[in-house]
């Protein structure tokens, strides 16, 4: 039974995605950015909350949003999160469906990963190179800030900076979130999700996803931060209500 749950999800999946990818694949390099964006927005806007629909018939994956404060939420603003699995951001981006959400990534997610790559690179997200040394990331930060700012997007960052690999809170940077509040003047959104560490193994996706339930939940909204010391205070009370939340649903 389990074998055919799991041949029944890939193909599921390959037909949700796989068409997609393909012609955001051929279409990039040779073709106007405009197609290559209406692509990549038929992804977030269909084919990613149609796959978690085919994750719960056949896997039972849950999702368990959490809406308080939703209704609180400035127009524009900043989101800072821990940060669990590469499922984090069709999360996201299904967490806040009448939000243009952007994300922060590494320079290797843009290169050469199927469905992700051309979809952050045409949907201009932040891609941070690892060429340049710090003055070029940012200045990548700082442009990418300004540029959320004027497109009326939603900037989301991972202070943890990579992805935990047992779903313990990692050391929180705040560099990368610094310049992003500098440049763009934003309020900020602290959000917490869990249990996105259990498919974090790619070799164990299938096994490890039946019956999770992908937690996500808004824990404070702050003002846009005026000083340094306003931002790093609001990465350090984020990180401990992280924390706290993290230890609620786990008990």
């Amino acid at each position: 039974m389990v074998f055919i749950t799991n041949i029944a999800t890939i193909a599921a999946c390959v037909c949700l995605l796989a068409w997609p990818a393909l012609l955001n694949i051929i279409f990039y390099p040779f073709s106007s950015k405009k197609i290559c964006v209406k692509i990549s927005d038929y992804i977030v806007h269909r084919s990613a909350p149609l796959l978690f629909k085919v994750l719960k018939v056949y896997k039972h994956f849950k999702l368990s949003y959490s809406k308080e404060n939703y209704d609180k939420l400035p127009e524009q603003f900043i989101v800072i999160s821990n940060h669990q699995s590469l499922m984090d951001i069709p999360i996201f981006m299904t967490f806040f469906p009448d939000r243009d959400v952007r994300f922060v990534a590494k320079e290797e997610l843009g290169r050469h990963v199927p469905l992700i790559s051309e979809m952050l690179r045409s949907h201009d997200h932040c891609v941070i190179p690892r060429k340049g040394g710090a003055g070029k990331a940012m200045r990548t930060l700082e442009a990418f800030g300004q540029r959320v700012l004027e497109r009326n997007q939603i900037p989301i960052i991972f202070p943890e900076g990579t992805r935990s690999k047992d779903g313990e809170l990692l050391n929180f940077y705040s560099a990368g979130f610094r310049k992003i509040s500098d440049s763009s003047h934003l309020p900020v959104v602290a959000c917490c999700l869990d249990n996105g560490y259990k498919i974090n193994d790619f070799m164990h996706v299938l096994e490890n996803i039946s019956n999770i339930d992908y937690k996500v939940k808004i824990l404070k909204i702050y003002d846009a931060p005026e000083t340094k010391e306003d931002q790093v205070k609001i990465l350090e009370e984020s990180r401990e209500l992280m924390q706290k939340q993290l230890e609620a649903w786990r008990r």
